[in-house]
């Protein structure tokens, strides 16, 4: 999987010889693009712009691999590019439409509606978009996968999905994917998420989870997620109950 980071502009009044930026690789298979990085106690932030207005937040072993890259310039100053760090295709979108990391509030509805759609967990859906892009709108991977929930384009197109980086959009589509492999596999949450991250050809191959290192892990964590918020949202509403008991004559 890749995310994708805008890289900072070059200066005004110079020539228009590229931006330069970092490649980070990190250990989970994610290839970065980001204009510049900070540390943050045991954490290191990778920001995606200048400004250091969004940024990804990682552990310091997490990072694998870093190198200087060089970005060609903007073609004009009202466009943004942003481009896979590695075989990922470039993507080129108008600043209203600029890739940024959507937080847990702004992602909520979303998730809800969908959830709602397909009779799914709002969290596990949000568990699943952390997992592939950490909320990046703009992710794609080095294999193409793109948006939120990291659809491939033929399988975006297959559900009906215009734009894979419209939010909304690639959240209906991921949602309708994962309910169509839960349907596929009995409601198998472990087979689903394997066939969501290395295909289902690969999990009825095995007859299970693929023996590979990244579907295993990728399953491992996005359940590791979803029980946290689950257990989470379990202990707000107990306490929810238990104040307005309190209140009760």
């Amino acid at each position: 999987m890749g995310i994708v980071c805008s890289a900072a502009s070059a200066h005004a009044g110079e020539p228009a010889v590229g931006r330069v930026a970092e490649h980070i690789t990190l250990k989970n298979g994610f290839d970065l693009i980001c204009d510049h990085r900070a540390p943050e106690g045991t954490k290191v932030r990778l920001y995606m712009d200048a400004a250091g207005t969004s940024f990804l937040e990682v552990d310091a072993s997490d990072i694998v691999a870093d190198e200087p890259v060089t970005l060609p310039p903007d073609p004009r100053p009202d466009v943004k590019i942003s481009t896979a760090a590695s075989k990922g295709p470039s993507v080129q979108t108008a600043n209203h439409q600029a890739p940024r990391r959507l937080s847990d509030a702004e992602l909520q509805p979303m998730l809800k509606q969908a959830g709602t759609r397909y009779d799914l967990d709002a969290d596990l859906l949000a568990s699943v978009v952390r997992q592939e892009s950490g909320g990046q709108t703009h992710a794609v991977s080095r294999a193409g996968a793109q948006g939120l929930m990291q659809l491939m384009p033929g399988t975006a197109t297959n559900l009906g999905v215009a734009d894979t980086f419209a939010p909304g959009q690639n959240i209906q589509g991921g949602t309708a994917y994962l309910d169509a492999l839960l349907k596929r596999y009995h409601e198998n949450l472990q087979l689903a998420l394997a066939a969501y991250n290395a295909g289902p050809a690969a999990v009825d191959h095995w007859h299970g989870i693929p023996p590979y290192r990244e579907t295993r892990a990728y399953v491992e964590r996005v359940i590791h997620e979803y029980n946290r918020r689950y257990d989470l949202r379990r202990r707000s509403q107990a306490s929810a109950a238990t104040q307005v008991a309190a209140l009760e004559p």
